[in-house]
């Protein structure tokens, strides 16, 4: 069985796919393990991605990762360069808006659309619906006047207030920066409104499958990619400074964030 490895949460422009391709055949040499890129393209659902046996380095969401049974193994996280992340592997969920359309606050949303992904989104769900709990209250249960989704991804997510259809909705703010950096065209008429609080970044994982032996030569090999002259190009294109060592439970905040929406009776963004 040849691993697998995929970027298809971070491949949200061409450039950034090439980009992640290169790293992953650099990877594998660096490693000695042959990995075969898999793109799983949109609008293919990352559950299947996710339950698949021969995942080698495959970028997951830390929500569905944190409740997965059997859970696959982490290999590495990336760390973003940009100053906002701290050289941490951390990430948020900003909300956008269009510019044009002059909202000052989140606030001024409220009444409007709002879009989400999927259900099974951190940054695209359960990080925004987490957000807006404070602003919730008795005599206001629902904060906007429309909630549409799944808009399966953060170009969907993009899409839906460009076009109009949404007037606020959540993005990663990863995969916001590599659009920005790659493609600045899409996004010079929105505007980031709020930030949610940060949370640990999708990292790259392994089916439960992949024996010990391999995914620490594949851990090693991102790990030496933050230090190598070879690649550095390469990371730079992707916006990040390196790659980090995670443990699964820092990404147990997902499901904190999650019960307290539950709990209070919020069972999604609206």
């Amino acid at each position: 069985m040849t691993p697998i490895a995929s970027s298809r949460m971070y491949n949200v422009t061409q450039a950034a796919r090439n980009a992640w391709a290169a790293l992953f055949d650099w990877v594998s040499r660096r490693s000695g393990v042959t990995l075969q890129v898999v793109d799983h393209t949109a609008p293919a659902p990352l559950d299947q991605l996710w339950k698949r046996s021969d995942m080698g380095c495959v970028f997951m969401c830390g929500w569905p990762l944190s409740c997965a049974l059997p859970q696959p193994h982490i290999i590495a996280a990336p760390v973003p360069s940009s100053h906002r992340y701290a050289g941490q592997p951390i990430y948020f969920t900003d909300l956008i808006t269009r510019k044009r359309d002059g909202f000052r606050s989140l606030e001024e949303t409220f009444g409007r659309t709002i879009a989400w992904t999927v259900e099974t989104s951190h940054s695209g769900f359960n990080a925004p619906r987490h957000h807006l709990l404070p602003f919730r209250s008795a005599s206001h249960p629902n904060l906007y006047r429309r909630s549409i989704g799944p808009v399966l991804t953060p170009a969907g997510s993009l899409a839906s207030v460009v076009e109009g259809r949404a007037d606020i909705a959540p993005m990663d703010s990863y995969a916001l920066d590599l659009i920005r950096r790659h493609e600045p065209h899409r996004v010079a008429d929105i505007v980031v409104i709020d930030t949610t609080p940060s949370a640990p970044i999708p990292p790259l994982v392994a089916s439960p499958g992949i024996s010990a032996e391999i995914r620490e030569r594949l851990k090693h090999a991102f790990i030496a990619a933050g230090t190598s002259k070879d690649v550095a190009d390469l990371l730079d294109s992707l916006g990040l400074a390196r790659f980090a060592e995670v443990g699964i439970e820092a990404y147990r905040v997902a499901q904190d964030w999650d019960r307290e929406a539950l709990d209070a009776g919020y069972r999604r963004p609206g």
